[in-house]
C-alpha cells in the first residue's frame, strides 16, 4: 500500500504497533486494580519531564521516563502515608506535575513549537532515534510483564490474599508502577501527553463489555487499540487529521458502538421473552 512505502510511515507503524500492544495490556491491570487515574497523573508528570528534556537537550522521552518513574514511586509512598484515602496520592502528584510543567514551560518559551508535538502526539514525525528508544522501552516492558504476570494478576484481584500467599506485594506494586510510568513515557510520542491515558483505558473499557475472562479481555483490548492506531495512521495520511486525536476518537467510537450493540441485543432478547 502507498501509505507504507514511506519510511516515516513505516516507523509510525512499528511504534504504533508497540504502543497498541503495551498500553491496553498495562491498562487492564490498572483498571482491575481500580487505579485508572494513575495513568492520567503520570501523564501530567511527563509534561514536566518533556519540558525539562527539551530545555536541557536530553531526549524528551528519556527525561519523561525519569520524571514519570519518580512520580510513580512518590504515588506509592503517598498511598502508604494516606492508606485510608489512597486515591489522594494520585491527585497530589497530578497537581505537582502540572505545576512543575507550567514553570518549566515558562522558562523554555522558545521551545514551545517542539513541545506541542509531545502534547498532542506526532506519530508521523517519529525519528529513527525515537523509534529506537520506543522499541527498547517497549520490549523491556513486555519482558517485565511476562516475568511478573502471575504476581500482578494475583495482586490486582486480591492484594491481601496475595500477601498471605507469600507474594512480595510492595515490591511488585513498585515494579508495576514503574512499568506504568515507562508505558506512558514511551507512548507520548504517538498519542500525546493529553491523550495517552485514554489509550490505556478506552480499549480496556470496551473489551470488558465483551470478554468472559481476563485473558480474553486482554486480547480484545489489544485488538481494539491496534485497530484504533491503524485508523489514526490512515486518517493522518489521507485526510490530514491529527493522528493522536484520531486514535482516541476511534477508541471512543468503538466503545459507544459496543454499548449500543449490547443495548440493542438486550432489547431484542427482552422483546422475544415477552412475546414467548
Amino acid at each position: 500500500m502507498e501509505i507504507f512505502q514511506y519510511e516515516f510511515m513505516q516507523r509510525a507503524l512499528i511504534a504504533g504497533f508497540l504502543v497498541g500492544l503495551i498500553c491496553p495490556a498495562v491498562g487492564l491491570f490498572i483498571t482491575v486494580r481500580r487505579m485508572s487515574m494513575i495513568s492520567d497523573a503520570l501523564a501530567h508528570v511527563c509534561l514536566s519531564g518533556v519540558a525539562a528534556g527539551i530545555i536541557t537537550g536530553i531526549h524528551p522521552v528519556l527525561s519523561a521516563s525519569l520524571f514519570a518513574a519518580g512520580g510513580g514511586l512518590l504515588i506509592e509512598r503517598l498511598r502508604k502515608a494516606y492508606h485510608t484515602y489512597s486515591e489522594i496520592s494520585i491527585a497530589i502528584i497530578l497537581s505537582a506535575g502540572v505545576a512543575l510543567g507550567a514553570i518549566l514551560l515558562d522558562l523554555g518559551k522558545g521551545y514551545s513549537a517542539n513541545f506541542i508535538s509531545y502534547l498532542f502526539g506526532s506519530i508521523v514525525a517519529i525519528s529513527t532515534d525515537d523509534l529506537k528508544i520506543i522499541s527498547l522501552m517497549g520490549f523491556s516492558i513486555l519482558l517485565l510483564i511476562h516475568l511478573l504476570n502471575k504476581e500482578m494478576f494475583a495482586i490486582s484481584f486480591d492484594e491481601d490474599h496475595a500477601r498471605v500467599s507469600g507474594i512480595p506485594v510492595d515490591a511488585i506494586s513498585i515494579c508495576f508502577t514503574i512499568i506504568t510510568a515507562l508505558t506512558i513515557a514511551m507512548s507520548i510520542r504517538v498519542v500525546g501527553i493529553l491523550l495517552v491515558s485514554s489509550l490505556m483505558v478506552l480499549p480496556v473499557a470496551t473489551s470488558m463489555r465483551l470478554a468472559s475472562s481476563f485473558r480474553s479481555a486482554m486480547l480484545l483490548a489489544i485488538l481494539f487499540a491496534e485497530s484504533a492506531i491503524l485508523v489514526g495512521l490512515f486518517a493522518s495520511f489521507y485526510i490530514n487529521l491529527a493522528p493522536g486525536g484520531s486514535i482516541v476518537m476511534t477508541s471512543v467510537i468503538l466503545l459507544v458502538a459496543t454499548l449500543v450493540y449490547q443495548h440493542l441485543i438486550h432489547k431484542i432478547a427482552v422483546h422475544k421473552a415477552a412475546v414467548s
